[in-house]
């Protein structure tokens, strides 16, 4: 397969908004170096801001938090929509794989911000979890069923929790993963291959079907 281009054209400081600029060096603090370790003066420092404009847009750090929470499901949702479209289901799942990839790579920082919160026990961030299992379920897991692309027996929670584990484990454990990988992960070639190993684990799964013997 070709793939998706994991080239994203790079938005220039200068075309944000105040508000946007604040937001986005909330995000790269938040995941860097955790909810509680980043303070109002830590992104105002990033932002090129003053600490008084933070919290004339945000108010407190938890408006703040709320606003990158917002922010990151925006992304996800713009992602995902109409993420199943019919067709071949093989070929479904391969452009699934492609979107999610192309999601990681292109915002890395966002998942990267999620895992951390979820370990750190953030409340909010659990909202971002369930929506996360919500897309997973309502768009992919649900139109994929009714086309009959699905077995009849599926745990769907765990499905849609294993799509959304996968991922932000991945992210988490980046610089583990890395040791084992003779480039790094976000390379392309080392994306694909991580795509391709991922559709083909949903896809065929790693055993032979039941009752088959291996030949000697």
């Amino acid at each position: 397969m070709s793939g998706p281009p994991y080239v994203q054209t790079p938005v220039r400081l200068s075309d944000l908004t105040a508000e946007a600029r604040i937001r986005n060096a909330a995000l790269e603090g938040f995941a860097a170096n955790g909810i509680a370790k980043t303070s109002i003066r830590d992104v105002a420092a990033a932002a090129g801001v003053s600490p008084g404009l933070v919290q004339h847009h945000f108010g407190t750090k938890a408006g703040l938090r709320d606003a990158v929470n917002a922010h990151v499901i925006s992304l996800a949702m713009d992602t995902f929509r109409d993420l199943v479209e019919g067709g071949d289901s093989a070929e479904a799942l391969t452009g699934i794989g492609d979107r999610v990839t192309a999601f990681v790579h292109d915002n890395a920082t966002a998942v990267r911000y999620i895992a951390r919160a979820l370990l750190e026990g953030d409340a909010e961030a659990i909202k971002l979890f369930d929506a996360l299992v919500e897309i997973a379920l309502e768009r992919w897991l649900a139109p994929t069923a009714s086309d009959g692309a699905l077995h009849r027996d599926v745990d769907f929670e765990w499905a849609a929790m294993h799509v959304v584990l996968f991922n932000l484990a991945t992210l988490l454990f980046e610089d583990a993963i890395n040791r084992h990988l003779p480039a790094p992960l976000f390379t392309p070639e080392q994306l694909q291959r991580w795509n391709r190993a991922t559709t083909d684990l949903y896809r065929r799964g790693l055993y032979e079907r039941t009752g088959s013997k291996r030949k000697r």
